[in-house]
């Protein structure tokens, strides 16, 4: 039996290894704030939506395949929850150990294979019960077709046969074997046979002639005895025990993959709630294929500030269709950094085949995602800001691919202006070159400056919104760069009206 709720063909592995920039992604995008809200304190949900947001998939199919499941789990939380704790519940009786721990000796085997298996089709009925109840509320391709699933193979008749064959195996009427004589006259070629069957009723049996028998009884206080006919008795059941607790370790691992799948599905059902309490919206996404190029957002903000603050935050509206980069620039503090998180994150939450934090959103998929954020001094003084940061950029080129999203923030801004900027144009242009789509948000105005003269027609520029004022609306809007950041917007805030005239003081 396979889950098959992640991909359509297939189990997830949950031993793949995570891509390796994966620590810097989690770290710039704060994306362990998503985690741990979708994770609410169980470990395997925490592994598992790490692995699958980190490790996301660029086929479509498989995209809008959980995106299907993940529609019946919001329509059917209550049911789902119910069917996720059948595998813990599973795991946990394992855990209390009363089944017995497998032994080395034959015997030990079966008994403890018999005892799972026992545990196992109280479970499997009880899935069976579930999906009989509710599974006509299921439309997703893959609900209805793991349900007709159970239906099928765990019918009325499979049940009574595992019943019997358990019955059976537990030789309450002693156990028959047969035996082929080796040299020496000792035995070899044991096989556990089945018992005769006595059609006769009691009374025919009661009064009808007895048959010899050969056969012989072992003294109480006979050890060796016992033991030498324990011996006999391990060599002929030895491959019933084998077959018997590879059909445990069959059902076990069904259990096992069935709650691993199913714990993504509960990462998101747990999000989604936690989203409704603070009214923040969110949408499934329209994903397009890698080689197009299609950014539209409505409502988007960034998923994991509005955890942090415990309520809904100031989404960004926008189109960056046909564009291979958009460059955001403006005031100090206006949300560009947030902005481009919220891109992040919402391009790996749509890859996952979940929704996104948005009113409504479209985007090709990448075949991965980078970030080139700006880090602070290295501890250690081994390296300035700048060799630190180009020693990461050169890593990311060594990994990135065609179709890939760069994110970058703040970079090349360690060293002057003028420096900064080349640097940071000569390795945009490469990327652009190779199909590489960025988001960059910069304080260089030499850099997004040189870049807007050009014109090109793939490249938008975006400008955090700043009133006149001075007041930051927190909205990334369409908008050439300019000059200033604003920062005399933050002196004021902080020390009140400055009594230099800062602008010219910074003209000299």
């Amino acid at each position: 039996m396979k889950a098959f709720l992640l991909y359509p063909q297939q189990d997830f592995d949950l031993q793949r290894p995570l891509p390796p920039h994966h620590q810097a992604l989690t770290q710039d995008l704060a994306l362990n704030t998503l985690f741990q809200a979708m994770a609410r304190g169980d470990t395997l949900i925490l592994e598992v939506v790490q692995k699958v947001l980190l490790g996301s998939t660029t086929d479509l199919d498989t995209i809008q395949y959980r995106q299907q499941i993940l529609q019946d789990c919001l329509q059917n939380t209550a049911v789902v929850r119910e069917l996720y704790q059948i595998p813990i519940e599973a795991q946990k009786n394992k855990q209390r150990g009363w089944m017995g721990i497998y032994s080395s000796y034959p015997s030990g085997i079966l008994s403890s294979a018999l005892e799972m298996l026992q545990m196992f089709m109280q479970l499997l009925q009880k899935l069976k019960q579930l999906s009989d109840t509710h599974a006509a509320r299921f439309t997703s391709v893959g609900f209805k077709r793991f349900f007709a699933m159970i239906q099928a193979e765990l019918n009325d008749d499979y049940f009574a046969t595992v019943q019997d064959h358990l019955k059976a195996l537990q030789f309450r009427d002693g156990v028959l074997i047969s035996a082929a004589l080796g040299p020496g006259n000792e035995g070899r070629d044991y096989v556990l046979r089945k018992p005769h069957t006595n059609e006769q009723s009691w009374l025919e049996r009661l009064l009808s002639p007895k048959e010899p028998i050969y056969s012989f009884r072992i003294h109480p206080r006979d050890d060796h005895g016992a033991r030498a006919v324990s011996d006999l008795k391990n060599q002929g059941i030895n491959l019933v025990a084998n077959a018997v607790a590879q059909s445990a370790d069959h059902i076990d691992n069904f259990f096992k993959m069935l709650r691993v799948e199913l714990a993504f599905f509960m990462g998101c059902l747990n999000l989604a709630e936690t989203l409704a309490q603070m009214d923040a919206p969110y949408i499934f996404p329209t994903p397009v294929a890698a080689a197009e190029r299609r950014h539209f957002y409505r409502g988007l903000y960034d998923v994991c500030l509005a955890l942090t603050i415990q309520q809904c935050i100031v989404g960004n509206n926008g189109a960056a269709d046909d564009k291979e980069m958009v460059m955001i620039t403006g005031a100090n503090q206006g949300g560009k950094s947030t902005f481009l998180r919220s891109i992040g994150v919402a391009q790996l939450m749509m890859q996952a085949g979940m929704f996104v934090p948005a009113v409504e959103f479209s985007a090709n998929v990448c075949t991965a995602v980078f970030t080139h954020f700006r880090r602070e001094e290295d501890a250690s003084m081994t390296s300035g800001k700048l060799d630190e940061e180009l020693a990461r950029m050169s890593d990311i080129i060594d990994a990135i691919t065609p179709h890939a999203l760069l994110l970058f923030n703040e970079s090349f801004a360690t060293t002057n202006e003028r420096e900064g900027s080349e640097i940071g144009r000569q390795i945009v242009r490469a990327l652009l070159q190779k199909r590489i789509k960025i988001f960059f948000v910069t304080h260089l105005y030499e850099l997004a400056h040189g870049f807007y003269a050009q014109q090109l027609p793939n490249v938008l520029f975006l400008r955090a919104e700043r009133q006149a004022d001075g007041e930051r609306t927190f909205r990334i809007i369409p908008g050439a760069p300019l000059k200033t950041s604003y920062g005399i917007d933050l002196y004021r805030n902080l020390f009140g009206q400055p009594i230099i005239d800062l602008p010219k003081l910074h003209t000299l």
